[in-house]
């Protein structure tokens, strides 16, 4: 590559979202210039344009402070350089739009052409903000591990700040509300820049013991005016001058690097408002009490909000601007999301806004989404928002990633991935991982798509050994439809279930508290009844049969990715994925065993072949599966939701 070459960074893993339309590229001031982070849909356009109006108000909400739009994609076949010159227009005016400024100092643009299938990309940049003419990109990078380029530079940080605005307006003049509730914002926001505001800025992350102190910055310490393109990014700073302190003194993870880059490990910074309003004047005043009596009949309304900001950030960046460029506009901008949203019911009942962070699968950076809590995550009008959001970010519609229980933890408690608390006991979690591989040579493995809890035998000290293993199946399946976020019911227990079986009208009421066996049937009757769930049974009369199926159960792993409960005479397991050469035939099976009776330790478990892959003939000639008894095998669909 030469100097004047331009070259363009793909850091996105999927890069053209929708077969038609247009597309946001997304890219961060602290990355090197042309780094395409991510990419979101423009879902408010017709025929003939974007209403980009609506599109500001999204992103802006949707894109964290240390992102913004770099440029455009659109989707059309005709012409490469006057379409990439209509996207480059696009992206240039959305820009001002999210600024809020008519015009925008020279930054280069990316335009960007591409076919209904994605196959065929082309790149064009703008160097002007103003000019008409585009060049062609002579080189595109696909970065092969975008979430260390985006984590190990980077770092989180979050602001949340607690307001409640009382403010009054003349009972006779009720428009007159609008006026008074536009002015009280205005002054909050205001006052988030005046000098007797203090940030309070401390570690969010516990992986080591040495924390760093809190630091203070006052609000004249600030610097609104700088360009965040212009400003000088420090290393290891001296920790006693706080104007050159940088993100980096508080990210720990330079002492212990992450072993999984992500915004979930990411370092996290913390960020506090405090209103001083207590400093110590310049002379000495006695205090005055002033009354002012309302000249009219006045109404009191009171607006009770919580503002939830994140960031992204350099971790050479100084504090000083991550507050001033960052924290401080972010606030602002939430401010005024939630008073426009707020606007047309402030004399009737409030909506209950709140703001969530999620980093959804295929998307690199978080994102923040308003969410109105009046209505439940079943009721369409939340639905819709999801589907809405879905469709911007490129997401499945078949699997929930955008509920409130998806929303990131960005507490300081520990939110490993190993374990799970249920009711003051410990479980484990996917212990099928890093487990030996199967033996079948030249096979296709299929698995279990997202995480489940073991149940096995006398767990939570209820004796069900030799009767529960079905129980105890049922229990892993609901875990893996609580932890993927189908549902947020509790996973029962086998009073529970039983009793589910006996309101439905399988079982009669003696059957509760009894120690008799379940199948596969009744399996699905609980699973619709508690969760909803519908299911397919496969029916094998053999054990010797059951290999027959692997090219249906791989189908089943694949496309919907839930575990499968097998019943067979007087036992049951949970399969968690196969292992399936179809040109030999020769497949093995992925079981968890709900037999175990003994202390919850992984490696107990694996090497004792408690979680394992077993071939329906193993080595000694001995069957998995009997072959004098018939097999039910469930199948849990995956309900098709967001």
């Amino acid at each position: 590559m030469n100097d004047d070459s331009i070259t363009i960074r793909i850091l996105c893993p999927k890069l053209v979202l929708a077969n038609s339309g247009l597309q946001w590229l997304i890219g961060s001031p602290f990355f090197p210039p042309l780094t395409v982070v991510s990419t979101v849909r423009c879902i408010h356009d017709d025929s003939s344009s974007a209403d980009y109006d609506k599109e500001s108000d999204d992103l802006r909400t949707l894109l964290l402070k240390g992102f913004y739009v770099i440029g455009a994609l659109i989707i059309k076949t005709a012409d490469a350089e006057k379409n990439a010159s209509e996207a480059i227009d696009a992206a240039r005016r959305l820009r001002r739009l999210l600024s809020g400024e008519a015009e925008l100092p020279d930054t280069v643009t990316i335009g960007a052409v591409a076919d209904s299938l994605g196959a065929d990309i082309k790149f064009f940049v703008s160097r002007l903000e103003n000019s008409t003419s585009i060049e062609t990109v002579d080189y595109v990078l696909y970065d092969d591990n975008p979430e260390k380029f985006v984590w190990e530079r980077g770092c989180l940080i979050r602001c949340e700040l607690p307001i409640k605005l009382p403010f009054y307006y003349p009972a006779n003049n009720p428009s007159d509300a609008e006026k008074r509730y536009s002015h009280a914002i205005e002054s909050v926001a205001t006052k988030l820049k005046e000098a007797q505001i203090a940030y309070v800025v401390e570690s969010l992350s516990q992986v080591s013991a040495e924390v760093p102190l809190p630091v203070l910055f006052r609000g004249k310490d600030l610097d609104f005016d700088a360009d965040l393109s212009n400003i000088k990014l420090v290393g290891e700073a001296d920790e006693d001058d706080t104007k050159v302190l940088s993100c980096a003194h508080f990210c720990l993870q330079n002492i212990s690097a992450p072993a999984i880059f992500s915004a979930e490990n990411a370092d996290k910074i913390q960020v506090s408002v405090l209103l001083n309003t207590s400093q110590k004047p310049t002379k000495s005043t006695a205090p005055i009490a002033e009354y002012y009596p309302a000249l009219e009949d006045a109404r009191l309304l009171v607006v009770d909000w919580k503002l939830d900001v994140l960031c992204y950030a350099t971790k050479r960046l100084p504090l000083i601007y991550a507050l001033s460029k960052l924290v401080v506009p972010g606030l602002v901008d939430q401010l005024n999301t939630m008073k426009k949203a707020i606007m047309p019911y402030l004399l009737t009942q409030h909506p209950q806004l709140r703001p969530f962070h999620f980093s959804p699968p295929g998307v690199l950076q978080p994102i923040t989404v308003i969410y109105e809590l009046s209505y439940g995550e079943t009721e369409m009008k939340q639905v819709d928002v999801r589907k809405s959001l879905h469709s911007r970010l490129g997401l499945p519609f078949d699997r929930p990633l955008l509920r409130i229980a998806n929303a990131l933890v960005l507490s300081t408690k520990d939110s490993s991935n190993s374990v799970s608390l249920r009711k003051g006991s410990v479980l484990l979690k996917d212990v099928h991982i890093g487990i030996p591989s199967s033996g079948v040579t030249g096979g296709s493995v299929s698995l279990v798509q997202g995480s489940y809890e073991y149940y096995h035998y006398l767990q939570d000290g209820f004796d069900d050994s030799g009767w529960g293993c079905a129980y105890r199946s049922l229990q892993t399946i609901i875990s893996w439809f609580r932890l993927q976020h189908y549902a947020s019911v509790d996973v029962p227990s086998h009073r529970e279930i039983q009793q589910a079986l006996v309101d439905i009208g399988d079982k009669d009421p003696s059957f509760v508290g009894s120690r008799e066996w379940i199948g596969a049937i009744e399996l699905s009757f609980v699973l619709d009844k508690l969760l909803g769930v519908s299911c397919k049974v496969l029916n094998v009369r053999s054990g010797a049969e059951l290999p027959e199926k692997c090219r249906e159960l791989a189908l089943h792993f694949e496309s919907q990715g839930t575990p499968i409960m097998i019943g067979g005479g007087v036992l049951a397991y949970t399969l968690l994925g196969v292992d399936y050469n179809e040109a030999s035939g020769d497949c093995a099976f992925l079981i968890l065993d709900p037999h175990y009776t003994g202390n919850d330790e992984h490696k107990k478990i694996v090497n004792g072949g408690w979680c394992g892959w077993k071939k329906a003939v193993d080595s000694k000639g001995k069957n998995f599966f009997l072959h004098d008894k018939f097999y039910n095998l469930l199948l849990p669909q995956r309900p098709s939701m967001v």
